[in-house]
């Protein structure tokens, strides 16, 4: 327990900081240097992970589950991440069908710039976005993963698997507080509303995140779907008119909702299919 308050302590006090800095410089976002200290606070995970090990003479880095070393849940876990991005956009028009349109501006504008008809510009915005998500994208993830679903996990050795999924989210979730009352992922609802959302949100996200880095005993792999699931944000909104962020998009209700189905899914697989039995037992890092 001590060594998850130092480590919440670093992760929340860093991001304050740079929350305080981006007020003080009365830094606009989005923008190209909102954007840019935006993208640098998800290295500060890796940074508490960093001074937690220094603090308590352990290797850095080491005992979080780095491994290259490639399974077949490395894909499963990518195209798990694309499969809920597609089934988002299908709730999206569940959820707010009036606002849903083929002929969206957004969708105008992305056609416009690549020349292309609506069809293949979806289909080339889907594949980047998978490509994206796999290299730089999953290059900035790995920054918070390590901490995430690296040294906050191997905190909960001996709990249930959903008593750290929940309790990750959570810390994971509140964590993204300052970026969020600037307008960062809610940008309709930049206070408590907007926080709470994301504390919502990340139960669950977590909770897939955390079994595939159990799966596939690698961090890199819940690093790789992270950033596929920031790359394939935009696209889940792109058939969106005047919509409100908290019901649609990827970090909207619709994205909620299907964070909860491949939870579900997973859970079923695991009961019934697999051998490892994750999802009921208690963790073993």
């Amino acid at each position: 327990m001590k060594n998850i308050k130092l480590y919440i302590a670093i992760a929340y006090g860093l991001v304050w900081a740079m929350g305080l800095v981006f007020w003080l410089s009365g830094v606009d976002y989005p923008s190209p240097l909102g954007n840019t200290l935006a993208a640098a606070c998800m290295f500060i995970p890796m940074v508490a992970t960093v001074g937690c090990q220094a603090a308590s003479r352990q290797p850095l880095l080491r005992g979080i589950g780095i491994s290259w070393k490639v399974n077949r849940w490395w894909f499963v876990g990518w195209l798990t991440i694309a499969a809920v991005a597609l089934l988002t956009l299908l709730l999206n028009y569940w959820i707010d069908g009036n606002h849903f349109s083929t002929r969206s501006p957004a969708l105008q504008l992305l056609c416009d710039n690549m020349h292309l008809g609506s069809s293949a510009a979806v289909g080339v915005t889907f594949l980047s976005g998978m490509m994206a998500g796999a290299t730089i994208n999953a290059l900035f993830a790995f920054g918070e993963e390590s901490g995430w679903r690296g040294y906050l996990l191997s905190q909960f050795r001996g709990r249930h698997f959903f008593v750290a999924a929940v309790a990750t989210g959570l810390v994971w979730g509140l964590w993204h507080a300052p970026l969020i009352l600037m307008g960062h992922n809610y940008p309709q609802h930049p206070n408590l509303v907007g926080v709470a959302a994301m504390m919502l949100l990340c139960i669950p996200l977590s909770a897939i995140l955390q079994y595939f880095r159990l799966k596939s005993g690698s961090v890199v792999v819940p690093a790789i779907m992270h950033g596929t699931f920031n790359a394939l944000a935009g696209l889940t909104i792109l058939f969106m008119d005047d919509y409100n962020d908290l019901l649609v998009g990827s970090a909207g209700l619709a994205g909620f909702l299907a964070l909860l189905v491949a939870v579900g899914l997973l859970f079923l697989f695991d009961r019934y299919v697999t051998r490892d039995r994750i999802c009921t037992s208690h963790l073993d890092l």
